[in-house]
């Protein structure tokens, strides 16, 4: 991996390497930087394979951390590449679309759309409706949506529920003795 990570830094701006296991190793790289990098992993070094593309909400920040996990199957490895872009605190953050390098990232791209807010401009079916059918609210995924006051907003209360601190009451599931 760390080969891998030597050849690409003489291409490109890259982060250190994070090796999670000897098959497993994650870059960061500039937004601007990030399409060429794909190219160049998919088309000379045999990551054919986009395994997922997921985000994280950095609200402290004002970012949100895209990270694109490839698969190069033939030599049994696999890189995530990870990208920071700026988190609007309303409107939609918007990042390029690699639907055109890997045609599953489509699917991937219409739900961080509708999860998280992030736009990818001219990806296939974006901008319709995908999971959440008629939301209306701020993307559930972003971490300054308010999960309980949403909840308490748009359903009814159940009469006969409670709720309980966990560790209280595994402790009295455990030990119903007190001992």
């Amino acid at each position: 991996m760390r080969e891998l990570h030597q050849r690409l830094k003489s291409l490109f701006p890259l982060g250190e390497l994070t090796e999670q296991r000897p098959d497993l190793g994650f870059v960061t790289v500039p937004a601007e930087y990030l399409r060429p990098l794909l190219l160049q992993l998919s088309d000379r070094e045999g990551f054919t394979h986009l395994v997922l593309l997921t985000a994280v909400d950095w609200i402290e920040d004002g970012q949100f951390q895209l990270t694109y996990l490839l698969s190069n199957r033939g030599a049994a490895r696999d890189l995530g590449v990870r990208v920071m872009i700026p988190r609007p605190a309303n409107g939609l953050a918007t990042m390029d679309g690699i639907h055109d390098i890997w045609p599953t990232a489509a699917t991937y791209q219409r739900e961080l759309r509708e999860m998280f807010g992030i736009d990818f401009p001219g990806s296939p079916r974006v901008d319709e409706e995908f999971i959440l059918e008629g939301w209306i609210d701020k993307p559930p995924y972003r971490r300054d949506f308010d999960t309980k006051k949403f909840s308490e907003e748009n359903f009814n209360h159940r009469p006969g529920r409670e709720t309980r601190d966990p560790e209280q009451y595994m402790k009295q599931q455990l030990y119903p003795d007190g001992k």
